[in-house]
């Protein structure tokens, strides 16, 4: 029975395509397992939705890879993290649930006493989970909110670099700039494939974080204490609820490209 378990796959579920960025180093960390990825790209971006219609999209998706046999879960979008993983834990207490959050522990650690900008959606900075983070680990330095709504398309429209994504990243994170900060904190999985358009703005100075690493790492650890980790050669599937052959050529390049 447990040898049947280790060969079900994980599901990771994004509200599109940034969630390949943790699927990245998730399959760096674990290339044996099985992995399916679901991205909502019909549904996109997340961040710009009530509430209410999150929860209920992440905790529909959550049920069918559940049934479908997955032995875990990773909520790669950090606004469904940040809406719905609570509520995911109470519905599924014995199913392994990892949760994506902007990696501002990290870049407090480097920085304890310096500025820190954290560039997500709109949902994800107003969200308790966000709040709680802040509290918990900032303590002298400064940390500034940088909402980035309209970061979210580019990537789904696969504008990863070029003056079009430098001037939406300027757009957002130009006002944050005098001084520069310290750290950007990367607190939404579709910004790391923005990384060369940021990195044309804000300069080679600050230090950028996303919480794939940690999430994978977090996935790793939970999957060897329940002793599912699987042997042997890995597999990766990818599919999308826009059903398009052009959004599914996409994933796969971002799957491979350097970020």
């Amino acid at each position: 029975m447990q040898a049947e378990r280790r060969d079900q796959p994980i599901a990771v579920f994004d509200s599109g395509l940034g969630g390949i960025s943790v699927l990245r180093a998730l399959v760096r960390y674990m290339p044996a397992e099985r992995f399916y990825y679901f991205g909502d790209s019909a549904n996109a971006p997340y961040g710009s939705k009530p509430f209410s219609q999150i929860r209920h999209l992440t905790i529909q998706h959550a049920k069918r890879f559940f049934e479908e046999g997955a032995k875990a879960l990773v909520v790669a979008c950090n606004t469904a993290t940040s809406v719905a993983i609570d509520e995911l834990r109470q519905l599924y207490p014995d199913r392994i649930i990892i949760g994506i959050e902007p990696a501002i522990k990290p870049a407090i650690e480097n920085f304890p006493k310096g500025k820190i900008v954290v560039m997500a959606t709109p949902t994800t900075l107003r969200e308790r989970k966000f709040e709680e983070l802040v509290t918990n680990y900032a303590n002298r330095c400064e940390i500034i909110k940088c909402p980035c709504p309209a970061l979210v398309e580019l990537v789904e429209r696969g504008e990863l670099c070029g003056e079009t994504a430098e001037k939406a990243v300027l757009e957002y994170v130009g006002s944050c700039l005098e001084p520069l900060p310290d750290a950007i904190v990367l607190g939404c999985t579709h910004f790391p494939f923005l990384k060369n358009a940021i990195r044309c703005v804000v300069g080679s100075t600050p230090k950028i974080f996303d919480g794939a690493e940690g999430t994978a790492l977090q996935t790793q650890r939970r999957l060897s204490e329940a002793g599912l980790l699987r042997e042997g050669i890995g597999e990766v599937r990818i599919e999308n609820s826009l059903k398009d052959p052009a959004i599914l050529n996409l994933s796969a390049k971002l799957l491979q490209i350097t970020i």
